[in-house]
């Protein structure tokens, strides 16, 4: 039975995980999301409480990562597997390696050819795996298993925090036992978590000619998040020279770190989404509050700032679930008026305002969105709308289904 020190949505995929790999071999297993969400921790513990021989390794050290690193760590994964009938290897931070889709599909092909029973678990970052080779190179041959960041109602069972804790530090596990220390919340979170994730997850992976650029667009995303940039207007706010096609290619390497997002205006029109004004979106709120000097209770009571924390909050919820699959996110706006998100699940489709405080009974926006497409649905999220407290505990698929 899987460790109840697992999150609960780790318990969910967790089980999808041990299901998988006890059934005959058919495909390679992909965990990813992004750092530090518990995707080593979670295969650690679905390979503990399988009764079958496990090599696991990673790709994490440079020094160790020669051509043939990964044929050796695989030979000696197939000794296992031909000695006890069955075995697991474990390749963790695979998109390290060079040209490793192609490997591993040659020697996961050789295993298939000979009907040798053994499984394939790889760990990286889900958007930069998809990009070096699983879409080309592993096509057809693997299933993913996507960890987002945690939610409140995981941070909440975990470290017992408050709505306005999870709000303002954003859950990422590692941190949460120095958010007693606020300096040294910020400082783990700019040198352990961010600017680890974009040398060694962005930089060290594809060419970056501005480097300082990318750091500051990622910056900016962080102060922005929940406001409609446009690459001009962003270009106005950084020191590095650049262009808009840069900019929107930074944004995409910084998108797939799991960080950040630009979302699209929604429309009829997918041209349409994909030229429009970008809505700039934190996955985890933390990642704000890293870059501030101010305190939680000071935060608080600057009604803007925590305003713009709560939307960002809300928008990190329903941005996780959209990279888990359950559905698309975009923003809406025509001339004056505005809808904070929209939420397309299938034929599904779900206007959301979120307010931080009291709420006037009109919602031109909403009207206006209803005007529109007059299949969807609206939700007011806070104020005299759903709780807030209870929108980030339930998932997102709750509100998203009519």
């Amino acid at each position: 039975m899987m460790s109840k020190a697992t999150k609960p949505f780790q318990r969910t995929q967790a089980k999808r995980l041990t299901d998988r790999l006890r059934e005959p071999r058919r495909f390679i297993q992909v965990v990813a999301g992004p750092r530090q969400v518990g995707k080593t921790t979670l295969v650690r513990q679905v390979t503990a409480d399988l009764q079958i021989p496990v090599h696991a390794v990673s790709a994490d050290e440079p020094t160790l990562r020669g051509p043939g690193w990964l044929q050796l760590h695989w030979e000696q994964a197939r000794d296992l597997a031909q000695a006890a009938g069955d075995a697991i290897l474990v390749v963790d931070e695979v998109h390290k390696l060079p040209n490793w889709s192609e490997t591993v599909k040659r020697l996961w092909d050789e295993d298939t050819t000979a009907q040798l029973p053994l499984q394939v678990i790889v760990l990286g970052s889900a958007p930069l795996l998809m990009r070096r080779g699983l879409t080309e190179s592993l096509a057809g041959r693997f299933e993913i298993i996507h960890l987002p960041h945690w939610s409140f109602s995981e941070i909440r069972e975990a470290f017992g925090w408050t709505l306005d804790q999870f709000i303002f530090f954003g859950g990422y596990p590692g941190a949460a036992p120095l958010i007693g220390d606020l300096d040294r919340w910020r400082r783990y979170m700019l040198d352990s978590l961010i600017e680890t994730t974009i040398s060694r997850d962005v930089l060290l992976l594809t060419r970056v000619d501005k480097p300082a650029l990318l750091r500051q667009l990622f910056e900016l995303a962080c102060n922005y998040s929940g406001q409609i940039l446009s690459y001009t207007k962003m270009l106005g706010q950084l020191q590095d020279a650049g262009n808009t096609t840069t900019l929107a290619h930074y944004m995409e390497l910084l998108a797939g770190s799991g960080m950040v997002a630009a979302l699209p205006k929604y429309s009829g029109s997918v041209t349409r989404q994909r030229g429009s004004i970008p809505k700039l979106q934190v996955l985890n709120t933390g990642l704000m509050t890293a870059f501030s000097t101010l305190s939680l209770d000071e935060t608080r009571v600057d009604r803007d700032r925590w305003g713009r924390l709560v939307e960002s909050a809300i928008g990190a919820h329903l941005t996780n679930a959209a990279a888990t699959g359950e559905g698309s996110l975009y923003y809406w706006r025509d001339r004056n008026q505005e809808v904070d998100f929209v939420f397309k699940r299938g034929t599904s489709i779900t206007a959301i305002e979120v307010k931080s405080g009291a709420a006037s009974l009109s919602q031109p926006g909403l009207d206006a969105f209803k005007r529109d497409y007059r299949k969807s649905r609206a939700l007011l999220v806070g104020g005299d709308g759903i709780d807030l407290e209870l929108f980030l505990s339930s998932p997102v698929i709750k509100w998203s289904t009519t």
